[in-house]
């Protein structure tokens, strides 16, 4: 039997950040030009902003996970950089 208070580590990277900041990381990052080329979604290139991009991306499980997947990658390529 289980504790189910017993804090267990998550293995997932994306474990405790919201959406949200995700994606203003990748607006200081990019900004809505870039972001719209890198990841081709109407909410990036047709009169962006943050609450619109964010309404679509918690319905749309494919473009959500794009902008996840574009997150790490540039938290990998900025610590490389850093190192």
């Amino acid at each position: 039997m289980t504790d189910k208070n017993s804090a267990v580590p998550s293995n997932d990277p994306l474990h405790g950040l919201r959406l949200a900041d995700i994606l203003d990381y990748l607006l200081k990052e990019y900004g809505w030009g870039e972001l719209g080329l890198m990841i081709k979604i109407k909410c990036f290139t047709s009169n962006p902003s943050v609450n619109s991009s964010l309404k679509f991306l918690r319905k749309t499980p494919w473009a959500r996970e794009k902008v996840e997947k574009l997150y790490l990658t540039t938290l990998k390529n900025n610590k490389y950089k850093a190192d």
